[in-house]
């Protein structure tokens, strides 16, 4: 005989963190206040009320698919477990139970508590109740097939979201990520190359380099990192961005990545340092060389548009009153060597760059022929010096500006 549902839910013990959001809170008190024999109406309609509202306002028009979302996308102890396979049967049989309890509360309809309220409320609230808004019924899971989903996907925000920002020691999920598509990406075919086979990888399981894309700027080495998301096959894969004021924080995201089921890339964007900067130490060693090794299941890519990261002077190359000036430099370079994977993107020659502005140029439809166009363009670069992608992109929105009709 199965226990009513206000005391089931009483008895959740591995989601505990979804009793206490809004529409299951207020759920259980309604609950509640159903089982006394004289509630006051207005606790009671507020219940109910309060189960609408928290569910509109988060866009959900079922009570069950907000449950859904809530069992997949919460970290829990089953979730984390099963993620990993690694459940014990008294956490199994506990979530299993647990589920199926979630499972009478999204099958509960909202007729039936309507019924309930008007047979408890004095008669003058009758019409009341029926003037009450109703949420979809529906059970858009069960046990196994959450299982199923935890063995693939494991549990929490790295389920739902592919792209996060690591700020202040704490991961922000980034909703609706920049994704450049091929079609997007212009050039550096072989560097791109290089990138994804490093990734796959990754994906695959094995540990792999670090990754240093440096050259130019505007020639894409961003769009490059941040395009992996969009790599048929690459589901699994996840993106953080780091800044580098928070360098010395990596150690404490990577123990907190490590054995999770997702791969990640640290993503450490448009990366150099000043003289007397301490921090490319703490890279170093979370880089290479520390005591604690670097989860096989992450790799750091970084970009920058200096070959060796650390900003480096003539007068440092003099001997001055150091006696091994060569040791300094030998510091500053090793930086840029302990990642296993360098990657150069270099300006264009005058043939590609040409080449590329009028691929450019046909895909937007320009009314140009070939000899108005490259005299146009080398024109443009006389101005806009460096023949990259950013450069060629910005000479055909400056030509779409000039013949759009006024």
């Amino acid at each position: 005989m199965e226990h009513p549902l206000h005391m089931a839910l009483c008895c959740v013990c591995t989601y505990q963190p979804i009793k206490a959001l809004a529409p299951l809170s207020h759920l259980s008190s309604l609950l509640s206040l159903l089982e006394e024999p004289s509630p006051a109406p207005e606790a009671v309609f507020h219940a109910y009320t309060s189960i609408f509202y928290s569910l509109s306002k988060d866009g959900y028009a079922s009570l069950g698919q907000w449950v859904f979302d809530q069992l997949r996308f919460l970290e829990s102890p089953y979730g984390e477990a099963a993620g990993k396979e690694c459940e014990t049967p008294a956490l199994r049989a506990a979530a299993k139970q647990e589920i199926h309890t979630f499972s009478r509360v999204a099958h509960l309809s909202c007729s039936t508590l309507k019924a309930s309220m008007a047979q408890i409320l004095p008669p003058q609230w009758t019409q009341a109740v029926s003037l009450l808004p109703e949420w979809q019924c529906d059970t858009p899971f069960d046990f196994e097939s959450l299982t199923a989903f935890y063995r693939t996907n494991g549990s929490g925000i790295f389920a739902r979201y592919r792209a996060f920002i690591w700020e202040n020691q704490q991961l922000t999920p980034v909703p609706n990520p920049d994704m450049p598509t091929e079609e997007e990406l212009i050039g550096y075919r072989l560097q791109r190359d290089q990138v994804e086979e490093n990734t796959q990888a990754l994906l695959s399981g094995h540990f792999v380099n670090n990754v240093l894309l440096y050259g130019e700027a505007g020639t894409g080495k961003s769009a490059t990192v941040k395009s992996l998301l969009a790599v048929p096959g690459f589901e699994n894969l996840r993106l953080i961005e780091v800044q580098k004021e928070q360098l010395d924080t990596l150690p404490q995201l990577m123990r907190h990545l490590s054995g999770k089921k997702q791969k990640f890339i640290l993503f450490l964007d448009d990366l150099t340092f000043e003289a007397g900067d301490t921090t490319p130490s703490v890279l170093k060693t979370i880089l290479e060389g520390g005591l604690e090794p670097r989860p096989v299941n992450t790799a750091i890519y970084a970009t920058s548009n200096r070959r060796h990261l650390i900003r480096e002077f003539f007068s440092e190359r003099s001997k001055g009153d150091e006696l091994d000036p060569e040791e300094t430099i030998q510091e500053k370079t090793s930086l840029t060597e302990r990642f296993g994977l360098r990657i150069p993107y270099l300006s264009l020659n005058q043939a590609d760059y040409l080449s590329l502005v009028e691929k450019l140029a046909e895909k937007e439809q320009l009314p140009l022929k070939t000899a108005a166009l490259q005299r146009m363009a080398l024109q443009w670069e006389m101005y806009h010096p460096g023949r990259t992608p950013r450069a060629a992109r910005q000479f055909i929105a400056s030509l779409q500006a000039d013949t759009k009709p006024s």
